[in-house]
């Protein structure tokens, strides 16, 4: 997603942020801009589109000065125009920023009755505009800092410059990424490191919670009290192609880690708790469609459409309107139902799935209302919608979908409850809880990734196996269908996923001493069931591999093995279930010695039939 570089030293920043931005162009962008500090003034440019643009606009007007921060922006809060670009400036100081301020609305509207005039539509001018009114108090740019981000709730790495102080840049962290990079009489900052390493590779990872005060002489790393904080430099040995990596062995590995992050992204600006509402605001339907709509048919192919019938649970529970969920490879062969009143959500990562667009103009060629679910912006299937939910996952390099699939269910997820609120089927108060959940999700889906190693020790177990078996009900079983699709992607295992109540109407013949089978049972309103089912398997002798809720012990003895899960809502279990699937599938390949990023036959963006 979205970048940031930052510089003081003794030699022209503006180049150098350039070049740093054009080593983050993996992760996506529609916007990019710089700020140069020389003089005690700051000049700021910007422009919509590549770095190209911004790059020809700096030779027309170059901007001079040892001091400056830039910023690539993939619009959230606002279109993609110069005006939402990043920097954002207000008085003296000037602002980038990645993250999410949750509480944005209630503090833009404290700042503008105090007389703070605003010239966006982001969230990220608030930064500006309240540090500004306490530097106007008179604190110092750190302690400005510092206090105005003691009322932000949310996410957020930001970088801030002030010409009250022209020579020290002032860097914070929570739940977004920020380096500091060290060279001789120059201080670096970054979003991730292939921005820093042509100029040094000596570099301190920021933590959750903290500060950072730089200068030419060196930093300061404090917490969001004050107090100071002493952290070993690490020196980076990273080739470039691992550095994009973030050090991880394959791409897939490092988009695992970035789930979280993604879907903070992802979540960004379209949760109201206040209101128990979402917005969406690319979705543009009237009340009065909404509340006509008959159908919703959800349409993808592989990976996505496993996101679709995700979606097609939470749908039909939040908003009560039957869903069907169907391959966009089968829809234009047969003479598909569909007209005015159905709304039409076609999912694809690329926007640009062949199939998935020919089952989109088909649906609309009979009247029926077009959302898509896409992570690129301006893809072919975004521009033949009617209305659009980004899922900002950011680039997705490895072929095995894993970011981009857990955004497609948290896309889906906001369209439930929006779709919900209007039909007046979700109460107020219930959705507020189910919105404060998914605003702590990412941290869930953060502390999920912790059962890494034990995930690896099992993939050890089972890497010979010739066969595997995924059991999952309700909500879970679109996971169990995923996480056979990963494991034969990139293991060239056979793997199926089933519904675990027609177990026993075929795949219970295959079940034998050799037969791992993992079973998806976290608590909820089928576990009795899933436990059913998992004892028909180990009657059969079965190798059983069991996802449970944390401190759930009653499966111990039929299980083989036990992956522990975090206790969440029932409609959010798909966000937990899915990591433990991802890993085996990973470590499994890996193992295996397979190609992980670039499995055999398989492309990312499928654009032929």
């Amino acid at each position: 997603m979205c970048g940031i570089v930052g510089y003081i030293g003794h030699r022209p920043a503006a180049e150098i942020l350039l070049r740093g931005l054009e080593r983050l162009e993996y992760r996506g962008y529609d916007s990019a801009g710089l700020a140069v500090t020389d003089a005690g003034t700051t000049e700021v440019l910007r422009s919509v589109g590549k770095l190209s643009a911004l790059a020809e606009a700096l030779k027309g007007h170059p901007l001079t000065g040892t001091l400056g921060i830039g910023h690539t922006r993939w619009a959230t809060h606002g279109r993609p125009s110069e005006e939402n670009a990043h920097p954002h400036s207000a008085g003296p100081v000037t602002v980038v920023h990645n993250g999410i301020v949750e509480n944005h609305l209630a503090l833009r509207e404290a700042l503008e009755k105090r007389g703070h005039v605003f010239r966006s539509e982001t969230d990220t001018e608030i930064f500006s505009h309240a540090i500004r009114e306490q530097i106007d108090a008179g604190l110092s740019l750190l302690e400005a800092t510092r206090k105005v981000l003691a009322g932000v709730e949310g996410s957020y790495a930001i970088a801030v410059t002030s010409t009250t102080e022209p020579d020290r840049i002032v860097a914070a962290k929570n739940a977004s990424p920020l380096i500091i990079g060290l060279a001789e009489g120059e201080c670096y900052l970054a979003s991730d490191v292939p921005a820093l390493l042509q100029h040094t590779r000596r570099v301190v990872f920021m933590f959750e919670g903290e500060m950072a005060e730089l200068t030419r002489d060196g930093y300061r790393l404090m917490n969001l009290a004050g107090e100071p904080i002493e952290r070993e430099v690490k020196q980076i040995t990273w080739t470039p192609s691992q550095a994009e990596k973030s050090g991880h062995k394959h791409f897939m590995l490092k988009e695992i880690y970035e789930q979280p992050r993604a879907m903070v992204d992802t979540l960004r600006g379209r949760v109201s708790l206040e209101h128990a509402d979402v917005h969406l605001e690319d979705v543009h339907m009237t009340e009065a469609f909404v509340k006509g709509i008959e159908r919703v048919v959800i349409s993808a192919c592989g990976t996505a459409a496993h996101a679709g019938l995700v979606g097609k649970n939470l749908i039909e529970g939040a908003a009560r309107i039957p869903v069907e969920v169907d391959l966009a490879s089968e829809f234009r062969y047969r003479d598909p139902v569909v007209g005015p009143n159905t709304l039409f959500v076609a999912v694809s990562q690329s926007g640009e799935t062949a199939d998935t667009l020919a089952a989109l103009r088909e649906a609309k060629a009979r009247g029926a209302r077009i959302l898509s679910v896409c992570n690129v912006i301006d893809s072919s299937i975004a521009r033949a919608s009617d209305d659009l939910i980004y899922t900002h996952a950011g680039p997705e390099i490895g072929v095995a979908s894993t970011k981009a699939f857990m955004t497609q269910m948290l896309a889906l997820q906001l369209l439930a409850v929006w779709l919900g609120r209007r039909r007046g089927t979700m109460p107020f108060e219930a959705t507020r809880d189910r919105l404060q959940a998914l605003v702590e999700l990412p941290g869930v889906v953060e502390q999920q990734l912790g059962c890494a190693q034990q995930v690896l020790a099992l993939a050890h177990k089972y890497m010979n196996a010739r066969d595997f078996l995924y059991l999952g009900r309700g909500v879970n079983f679109p996971i169990a269908l995923e996480g056979a699709l990963k494991l034969k992607e990139i293991s060239y295992i056979h793997a199926e996923g089933y519904a675990a109540g027609e177990m026993k109407h075929g795949p219970i013949a295959l079940i034998d001493e050799a037969m791992p089978v993992v079973v998806l049972a976290p608590q909820g309103s089928h576990y009795d069931k899933i436990v059913s089912n998992l004892q028909q398997v180990k009657a059969r002798l079965g190798q059983v591999i069991a996802l449970v809720t944390e401190g759930n012990h009653s499966l111990d003895g039929m299980s083989d093995d036990i992956i522990e899960l975090p206790p969440v809502l029932e409609a959010l279990q798909p966000f937990v279930t899915t990591i433990p699937l991802q890993f085996l599938a990973y470590y499994i390949a890996d193992l295996k010695g397979t190609d992980v990023d670039q499995p055999r036959n398989l492309a990312k963006s499928v654009t032929v039939e």
